[in-house]
C-alpha cells in the first residue's frame, strides 16, 4: 500500500467491539488498505470505547425508525467520503436501498461457517446438532441475511465437552484474522 491512500471506512457496531478493534489496529498497519474513520453503534455500546480510545469520530443512531436512521447514516458516510464499511456485531438489518448504495462496499463477519446458522445464536444451534464443526465467514452484504457472496470462512473444530461460551471464544479468535484477511483479499 505505499504511496496508496487508504480508503476511508466506517464500522458499525452494536457490542462489546472486539472486532471494531481488532479492526482499528490492522488499519493503523502498513499493509492495511483501510483506515477506520467513522464507528457507527446502533446503541450506547460497549465498543465505542475504543472509537475514543483511537480518537475516531463515533456516532450513535438509533434505528427504532429505520428509514430515518438510515437515511442519518448516509448523511454522515457522505460527509466524511466513506468508501467502505465494515459490519462487527452490528445488530440491525440494512434496507435493499442502503445496501444498492453501497453496493460491494458492505460486508460483514458471521460467527458460523455460511449457508449453516444464519442470524443468531449460531454457536447454541450448532452445538444443540451435535455438529463436528463450526466457523466464521466474512461475506458481502446482501438484502437477504447472511446471503452474500462469501469472500473468506474459515472452520472451528467443535470438541467433544464444548460449551456455548469456549466455542464462541475459539469463533471469535479466528475472526479476528479472518476478517483482517478478507480485507487484504478484497483490495489486493
Amino acid at each position: 500500500m505505499t504511496g496508496l491512500k487508504k480508503i476511508k471506512t466506517a464500522v458499525f457496531i452494536s457490542g462489546r467491539g472486539s472486532n471494531l478493534n481488532n479492526l482499528i489496529k490492522f488499519s493503523k498497519t502498513k499493509k492495511s488498505p483501510i483506515i477506520i474513520d467513522l464507528v457507527i453503534s446502533s446503541k450506547k455500546a460497549f465498543g465505542l470505547k475504543y472509537a475514543n480510545q483511537h480518537k475516531i469520530k463515533n456516532k450513535i443512531i438509533n434505528f427504532k425508525k429505520n428509514k430515518i436512521a438510515e437515511k442519518n447514516c448516509l448523511t454522515i458516510l457522505n460527509k466524511r467520503n466513506i468508501k467502505f464499511i465494515c459490519l462487527a456485531g452490528f445488530m440491525k438489518i440494512l434496507s435493499n436501498d442502503f445496501i444498492k448504495k453501497f453496493k460491494g462496499k458492505i460486508i460483514n463477519i458471521h460467527p458460523s461457517y455460511l449457508p449453516k446458522y444464519k442470524g443468531l445464536n449460531t454457536s447454541v444451534r450448532a452445538l444443540q446438532n451435535n455438529e463436528k464443526f463450526s466457523g466464521c465467514t466474512v461475506h458481502y452484504v446482501a438484502a437477504k441475511l447472511d446471503s452474500g457472496k462469501i469472500i473468506l470462512q474459515k472452520k472451528v473444530k467443535i470438541t467433544k465437552n464444548e460449551t456455548v461460551s469456549s466455542l464462541d471464544k475459539k469463533i471469535i479468535k479466528e475472526e479476528h484474522k479472518l476478517y483482517r484477511a478478507a480485507v487484504l483479499k478484497i483490495f489486493n
